[in-house]
């Protein structure tokens, strides 16, 4: 899909696509400090993410460590009979340890990506999965390092000046994980809800006082493990293209080539994985052409023996958030302009704040 031919209604306006970009900085930011790195009144940075929010096209999650999240990590590409693909991606999306669920250009794939323990990958895999009649075959690769995932991801509406002035303090990763409690799990699982909870909503939902968790926050940020990501369909943010490329790469320049793609802004994911393909590349274009020219001007160059691209056709969910589709109200099926929440034929005059 070209965005020339894609209705406006499911495209962002300029102003929404850098409140987004600055969420993808700090999932956490105070509308105050995000209207004063844009440039723009808090008021309206309010109204504005309060629409995006409440018509579901915005979602600010916490994600736990890229590392932590690729250890016992599956990769699985599910392929599915003709017409029988919603119904096995939305099972897949109703499983709290599958955070990632895409349907593939065609119809007949699912991709999606599973957390889980071995009991409960065993009993996916060997049981309901070949159980279920409309699978025809699952292909599984697990992940053995991840050189990026999606909350490293930035859309590039923004400046590296109003980056750097939105940005928290890089904490090092420490050699041993941090030891947590109760109340933390109970913060962060909650966090892993809806990460732009206040304070008093976050005390109120574990039962402790404001400023007991205020410090907790603090200190579970000091140790790096307020890690956010601001979900939302790419196709908003004029991303209309989501490929995954299935690469062989020589064992001796995987690190060197996972490294390099990790680097490039197209780029919203990258893991060495098992099977024929040992590395996975994830990426967003504006187009058809945009994808080819990174396959031959990105891609080529690197050295890669084999590539299989596949496309996304539609998202289902992401970090653990299941999307609208763009343009339509998750209650009615009727088309709503995301920018406001309300019907395109019953749109109020647009203004700015």
């Amino acid at each position: 899909m070209d965005l020339s031919t894609a209705d406006p209604d499911t495209v962002l306006d300029q102003l929404d696509r850098r409140l987004v970009c600055a969420l993808q900085v700090d999932g956490r930011a105070e509308p105050g400090r995000i209207a004063e790195v844009l440039g723009v009144s808090a008021r309206t940075v309010t109204r504005r993410l309060g629409r995006l929010r409440q018509t579901g096209v915005l979602r600010v999650v916490r994600l736990p460590d890229v590392e932590d999240a690729a250890v016992g990590a599956l990769l699985l590409r599910v392929r599915v009979l003709s017409g029988a693909v919603d119904a096995v991606a939305r099972a897949l999306a109703d499983r709290p340890d599958v955070p990632f669920v895409d349907v593939m250009l065609g119809g007949q794939e699912v991709g999606a990506v599973m957390l889980t323990d071995a009991g409960a990958r065993d009993r996916l895999l060997y049981g309901q999965l070949p159980a279920t009649s409309a699978v025809v075959e699952t292909t599984t690769h697990a992940v053995l390092h991840a050189f990026a995932d999606a909350g490293q991801w930035r859309a590039g509406q923004l400046t590296e000046a109003e980056v750097a002035a939105l940005a928290r303090p890089v904490v090092p990763r420490p050699a041993v994980p941090p030891p947590t409690d109760e109340l933390d799990r109970a913060l962060l699982a909650r966090l892993g809800e809806e990460a732009r909870q206040s304070h008093a909503a976050l005390a109120g939902a574990v039962g402790a006082a404001e400023s007991t968790v205020r410090r907790r926050l603090g200190r579970l940020d000091e140790l790096g493990l307020l890690r956010t990501h601001a979900t939302v369909d790419p196709r908003l943010l004029g991303m209309a293209v989501d490929a995954n490329l299935w690469l062989d790469v020589p064992p001796g320049r995987l690190a060197e080539v996972g490294t390099a793609l990790a680097a490039h802004p197209q780029v919203h994911g990258v893991f060495a994985t098992s099977g024929p393909a040992n590395l996975l590349a994830t990426l967003f274009c504006a187009d058809h052409g945009g994808l080819y020219r990174f396959l031959t001007e990105t891609l080529g160059p690197l050295g890669v023996a084999r590539a299989e691209t596949t496309i996304t056709a539609r998202a289902v969910k992401r970090a653990g958030v299941v999307l609208r589709r763009p343009g339509a109200d998750p209650r009615t099926g009727v088309r709503t302009d995301p920018r406001s929440g309300v019907r395109p034929d019953r749109h109020p005059d647009r203004h700015a704040g």
